[in-house]
């Protein structure tokens, strides 16, 4: 099923503003929490779209991509920035900042993760940006790629509660284990209770007593990781892929930020890009040209046979039918092979060959035609298009 547009998603168009985002995900959030429609996967579903949007278009950097691109432009290696895997209640320990506290407790029962108690987890990851080389064939057909990254990945040696031990984990005596503390004030309306993260474990329900020796208590260490990548056909030179759970490690258990790849595209040896097409500028001797020839052109895979005719004059462009690049994300859309004739003038000539020349020079066969200013025509407008490009 089609993913419906985020901006739809939140009754919003693309020109909503960070606070317009905010306030409509809130209400379709409050509208559709599982807590108040029970049961209903429906609610459920619509709760998580909702959620999926936000994120998205909360990050300018992923809102760049899904502007230019659409929801393609967030796609790779199955990854796709979004919620529609997440749990509510992950949901709400990501987002529940632009809530308040009260909404937990007054409407979802004060729990973030469904057990009982506001216990939040740790903070976040940060995103992770690299930037990743990839060659005509590689963008053709799709690749995997094992690259090293040095970022935050969780300390070994507590699993990223940032303690020396399990003893050294203790609930904490403020809050009780909630993470939450509540006060009850007397005003004007009658008692009124207000609920805030605890104080003293902000908000994580529990105190380190001893602090693990490797991490220092963030439940995480700078390292190198290796990771295998998936990447689809079709990307484009600055195209962004954002890759969820796939960033630095959070801090004490947190969830860890996305990888963002920004792809780079290598320059071929022979070959130009054009869209989806690929250019190929074929240098033809002058006898060659007259008298025909059979040969072989570069192409992303490798080698294509191609006929050229008896006559051919400079400027003539072959088309390889689907010699190009896939589109992204798409079964059958596929560009073509563009092959430029160029005709190779000799600079440097033997007397006997210059001799050959004058012969023909007076020849009526020598002398250009209708067919001639047909081609230079059409050499016009292709060199408008490589000028472009170049």
């Amino acid at each position: 099923m089609a993913k419906r547009d985020y901006y739809e998603v939140l009754g919003l168009t693309n020109s909503a503003t960070a606070d317009e985002l905010k306030k409509a995900y809130r209400k379709i959030a409050m509208q559709y929490h599982p807590d108040r429609n029970p049961g209903n996967k429906d609610a459920e579903e619509k709760f998580k779209e909702a959620a999926e949007a936000y994120d998205v278009l909360s990050t300018p950097e992923k809102r760049a991509q899904y502007d230019r691109f659409g929801h393609a432009g967030l796609s790779g290696s199955g990854a796709a920035g979004g919620s529609g895997g997440m749990r509510p209640e992950d949901i709400f320990s990501n987002f529940g900042d632009i809530f308040g506290e009260e909404v937990f407790s007054n409407f979802f029962g004060g729990s973030r993760q469904g057990g009982g108690g506001g216990r939040r987890q740790g903070t976040r990851g940060a995103n992770l940006r690299i930037k990743l080389k990839m060659n005509f064939e590689e963008i053709a057909n799709g690749a995997n790629k094992k690259i090293k990254v040095k970022k935050n990945i969780t300390c070994t040696q507590c699993n990223g509660n940032g303690a020396k031990d399990k003893s050294s984990i203790q609930t904490c005596s403020t809050c009780g284990g909630t993470g939450q503390v509540r006060r009850v004030s007397n005003t004007f309306l009658g008692q009124m209770q207000t609920v805030s993260s605890c104080p003293s474990c902000n908000g994580e329900g529990a105190t380190i007593t001893q602090k693990c020796g490797n991490c220092k208590g963030e439940g995480r260490v700078f390292g190198e990781e290796t990771l295998s990548l998936d990447l689809p056909p079709g990307v484009q030179d600055g195209m962004q892929l954002s890759m969820n759970g796939r960033g630095n490690a959070g801090e004490r258990g947190g969830p860890p930020g996305d990888l963002l790849l920004q792809i780079e595209e290598e320059k071929h040896e022979f070959l130009t890009r054009r869209d989806l097409d690929v250019i190929y500028q074929l240098h033809l001797s002058f006898p060659d040209a007259v008298m025909g020839i059979n040969t072989e052109v570069p192409t992303i895979d490798g080698k294509a046979k191609i006929k050229i005719p008896a006559g051919t004059q400079g400027g003539k462009i072959f088309r390889l039918k689907g010699k190009g690049f896939p589109a992204f994300q798409s079964s059958y859309e596929k560009g073509d092979e563009l092959v430029e004739v160029l005709i190779w003038t000799p600079q440097n000539l033997s007397h006997e060959e210059k001799d050959m020349i004058e012969k023909m020079k007076n020849s009526p066969n020598f002398k250009p035609g209708t067919d001639a200013k047909y081609e230079r025509d059409e050499r016009g407008f292709f060199d408008k298009i490589k000028d472009a490009f170049a």
